[in-house]
């Protein structure tokens, strides 16, 4: 009763349990000897977890874990559906998990999230695909900084396909806060790169097209392109900033930026540059009343446009 009014009143937090409190439930599963570095190794993987992840992660025989796991049952500590090996597991209150997780050692703990991280994208790939904020977290958990930033940009990417776009930038921000921590060198500033370039479409979508944070991802993603060199996210990073200042009435200053568009584009000499470039160019003009220009640039893009495409 008493864990139910502090997970009720959103004191969940080890940090929000009182001692007497976090003191019983370690006592508790200091009884429990053996099952208690089981509920350990869940209380890593998460709130609810599933039978065959934790038997990998663990190496656990079938015999011991099921009867360890037999006992978090019975003393109530966590709930169990269905049967072994398609069983799954949640732990009764969140504070139960926290608890477990803390009395880890940090250095335990760590090589823990790697093993799960590890082991979910080698032997449950379809889980990685779908979730990859999951291995994203677990990587960052165990401080594999580099593996987890892969996975932030993955989770962000995934989440813009489908418009969660809050979510999106959830995961992206994520990345950055990660890479930022991180040596600059021409490799980091490309991971950086990748992560503002995805992280800018969302913010419009979430912000509006002229929103200051837009702006100023834009701005850092151009700097970064500056000082990679020529790199393929160069287009996509003008192209942002060119709808950032038509939307917010700089019509000079986006004007100018779809003529480097358009000179990229001659560069890279590719149809979908220059359909994006004579878009850019073509709303620029019309916007400041240069209407026999703009239709110029939307005569060339709808030439070039192909639907198949």
């Amino acid at each position: 009763e008493t864990y139910g009014q502090y997970e009720l009143s959103g004191q969940v937090s080890s940090l929000a349990i009182p001692a007497t409190l976090q003191d019983s439930l370690m006592a508790r599963l200091d009884r429990l000897v053996t099952a208690k570095g089981v509920a350990q190794y869940a209380s890593v993987i998460g709130r609810q977890f599933s039978y065959t992840l934790l038997r990998e992660v663990s190496q656990l025989d079938e015999a011991t874990l099921q009867r360890e796991l037999g006992r978090l049952v019975e003393a109530e500590l966590i709930y169990q559906r269905g049967l072994p090996p398609q069983a799954t597991y949640i732990f009764k209150h969140a504070l139960i998990q926290d608890t477990a997780y803390e009395t880890l050692l940090r250095r335990t703990r760590r090589g823990y999230h790697r093993r799960i991280a590890e082991v979910m994208t080698e032997r449950f790939p379809e889980t990685a695909e779908a979730q990859p904020e999951l291995i994203a977290h677990h990587y960052t958990a165990a401080g594999m900084n580099e593996q987890a930033i892969g996975y932030w940009h993955k989770a962000g990417q995934r989440a813009a396909e489908r418009s969660a776009n809050v979510e999106a930038i959830s995961h992206l921000t994520q990345g950055l806060e990660i890479v930022r921590t991180l040596p600059e060198t021409p490799e980091n500033n490309q991971l950086e790169l990748l992560l503002l370039t995805a992280l800018g479409p969302a913010l419009m979508a979430t912000k509006g097209q002229a929103a200051p944070e837009a702006e100023h991802t834009y701005a850092q993603a151009l700097k970064l392109c500056q000082q990679v060199g020529d790199t393929p996210q160069l287009f996509t990073v003008l192209d942002g900033l060119q709808r950032f200042y038509n939307v917010r009435g700089d019509y000079e200053t986006a004007w100018e930026l779809g003529e480097q568009l358009l000179a990229h584009a001659q560069r890279q000499n590719d149809t979908s540059l220059f359909l994006s470039a004579h878009q850019a160019l073509g709303t620029s003009a019309f916007y400041i009343g240069a209407l026999t220009e703009a239709q110029d640039h939307f005569k060339q893009g709808i030439v070039l446009y192909d639907a198949q495409q």
